[in-house]
């Protein structure tokens, strides 16, 4: 007797939550992070190690990287399965647009948690809005970076140029803003992030709202930015700080072999709770806020899990 589409739907589910509906997969798998320390590496690490304990014939080496652009290039010219990036620049990837001169063949497993434009500012700079950055040292984030590539939107919205800034990472650009060597810098990561909350004790800052170039980044690229706000007293700040939300994913070449694609899917939800995300509002990994990757794709081998899940 044949069996319904519920049950069918159920037996399929099942197959995936207990990993015997196909052989283990095998090799090693190359994930690009991002620097040493970071949130990206944080995380890329842990999944590694769970990955590694679900499938002991599967080893994934973690890439340390400048993150977002350099990690999609990465997985474009073959130095790299899998990836983490900022979604603004891995729709950019897939466009062929931005910082890619031509498509990169990369696909997404999963949207996993959402950043927040930092602006940091010391507390008694002179600095209301972003447009007044102009003639101060500043940095927009690492070279290569995704906190990069959305520092300059921001600025190009308020009708600035990034002319003189410097790219230094978030470890760099908190050292040199305690040295009086920088009067601002941008970060895109989790709230509170821990390098801020170290810099505000020691010296105290204040975020510059981004409202306005939120609207307008939404508006010219559509919903990989988002208009949020870092939660009243995060970094001490008096009261809420309106800025720009982007998610990130996990992504992989377009051409990884799917049963691996669906693997690596399942372990990121079934160990979820090993796994380290950012501090974040709404940062808990689920898979209904997962599928909601925009105009990347869904590799096809994260689609056969969540379909089975669902």
């Amino acid at each position: 007797m044949p069996l319904s589409r519920r049950a069918a739907l159920a037996l399929g589910a099942a197959a995936v939550l207990t990993g015997c509906s196909t052989p283990s997969p095998r090799g090693v798998l190359r994930l690009a992070a991002g620097p040493e320390g970071g949130p990206y590496q944080t995380f890329g690490r842990r999944l590694a190690e769970e990955i590694g304990r679900a499938h002991p014939g599967l080893t994934v080496e973690v890439l340390s990287t400048a993150a977002s652009v350099r990690n999609l290039r990465l997985i474009g010219e073959g130095g790299a399965e899998l990836g983490l990036a900022l979604a603004d620049s891995a729709a950019d990837a897939v466009a062929g647009r931005g910082s890619f001169a031509r498509p990169v063949a990369v696909a997404a497993i999963a949207r996993l948690y959402l950043n927040y434009l930092h602006l940091v500012v010391p507390s008694d700079r002179p600095v209301p809005t972003v447009g007044d950055l102009a003639g101060l040292r500043y940095s927009l984030g690492a070279a290569g970076s995704g906190t990069a590539v959305v520092a300059e939107r921001v600025l190009a919205a308020a009708g600035s140029s990034p002319a003189g800034a410097r790219l230094l990472g978030p470890a760099e650009s908190v050292a040199a803003l305690r040295a009086g060597e920088l009067d601002a810098f941008f970060w895109s990561g989790g709230v509170p992030t821990p390098a801020i909350t170290e810099l505000a004790e020691l010296r105290p800052v204040r975020l510059v709202p981004l409202a306005a170039q939120a609207a307008v980044l939404r508006s010219a690229y559509g919903p990989v930015y988002e208009s949020v706000s870092i939660p009243l007293g995060a970094y001490r700040q008096s009261g809420p700080t309106p800025t720009v939300g982007t998610p990130s994913y996990l992504v992989c070449a377009a051409g990884l072999d799917p049963e691996t694609a669906r693997a690596v899917t399942e372990v990121l939800f079934r160990r979820r709770d090993h796994l380290q995300t950012p501090d974040a509002p709404g940062g808990r990994l689920d898979e209904r806020y997962a599928i909601g990757t925009g105009t990347v794709p869904l590799h096809p081998g994260a689609a056969r899990y969540y379909r089975a899940v669902y």
